[in-house]
């Protein structure tokens, strides 16, 4: 990784600044905040602190998520920074996890 990639002390945390990884990984998604169904789906792209996630949902800038991979890994409690309309009734939310480094393994299929 080279330097410029690097966060400067004391800056906020800025998603974008990351590279992401167009990774297909297989995920459970529920929100924190809301009562409605929790959904398997998947990931379009990752990064160390954060992912691109499908959803049936139309999720809230702000909103809390708990996102599981399903190939193994520990759940992952984030918060929702976009959520963009798709074709076919589907959402790409952004989620991101600035307090924490995600490991994601990747998947061929969801």
């Amino acid at each position: 990784m080279n330097g410029a990639h690097r966060r400067r002390p004391n800056t906020p945390f800025n998603g974008r600044i990351e590279k992401r990884f167009p990774t297909c990984v297989p995920v459970f998604l529920a929100s924190l905040e809301e009562r409605r169904s929790s959904e398997r789906t998947r990931t379009e792209n990752v990064s160390p602190h954060g992912a691109r996630v499908i959803s049936k949902w139309s999720w809230q800038s702000g909103e809390e998520s708990i996102i599981t991979p399903l190939t193994g890994g520990i759940p992952q409690i984030g918060r929702v920074v976009y959520c963009l309309s798709k074709t076919g009734d589907r959402f790409s939310v952004g989620v991101e996890f600035p307090d924490r480094t995600v490991k994601w393994r990747e998947h061929s299929s969801a």
